[in-house]
């Protein structure tokens, strides 16, 4: 059962970015993004990374996902049309080239660790420092995010709120006090 949720978490994930890159509606991709980013997070799960996934619920879906809704719904239509002439228009045939030699490198990275073990691998499981599902990582991250890491993770925070506050401005009609 397992199996057959995580190649349906792999199929969906894959067929919405297709399609979220295929589109020529914004709004539509917007949606579909939602799908692929919610599936990634569900794929996270697989890779036994709780933590991640709920971040990246909480922080893309949550946040940066209605974020880029709100910019798209108070933004002005005429600035979101294609235009064909930009500087980096590619012609369907080389993206799809550049696309096939991405997955020819990572084809062949997949077959060659899979027919020889990375160094680093056997090692984690000759110390057996391997995650295991019943290890409780969320408790060693909280611990570290709020003691050791503080400064950092406040600043990413007031990062994300300089963003919000940027995004709410670039929407704002021209004219408003």
């Amino acid at each position: 059962m397992e199996t057959f949720v995580f190649y349906g978490f792999a199929a969906i994930t894959i067929g919405s970015a297709i399609l979220l890159v295929s589109m020529q509606h914004i709004a539509r991709s917007l949606f579909l993004f939602f799908v692929v980013l919610f599936s990634v997070a569900g794929l996270y799960l697989f890779a036994l990374a709780d933590f991640v996934a709920i971040t990246q619920i909480l922080v893309y879906v949550g946040g940066v996902l209605v974020l880029l809704l709100f910019a798209f719904m108070l933004s002005n239509r005429e600035l979101l049309q294609s235009d064909k002439s930009r500087f980096f228009s590619l012609p369907v045939w080389q993206a799809l080239l550049i696309s096939a030699s991405f997955l020819a490198v990572l084809v062949y990275i997949v077959i060659q660790i899979s027919i020889q073990e990375p160094a680093w691998i056997a090692a984690s499981k000759a110390a057996d420092t391997v995650i295991k599902p019943t290890d409780n990582t969320i408790q060693h991250i909280g611990v570290h995010l709020m003691t050791r890491y503080l400064l950092p993770f406040e600043v990413v925070s007031v990062l994300l709120m300089m963003a919000l506050i940027g995004a709410a401005h670039l929407t704002r009609k021209e004219g408003r006090p």
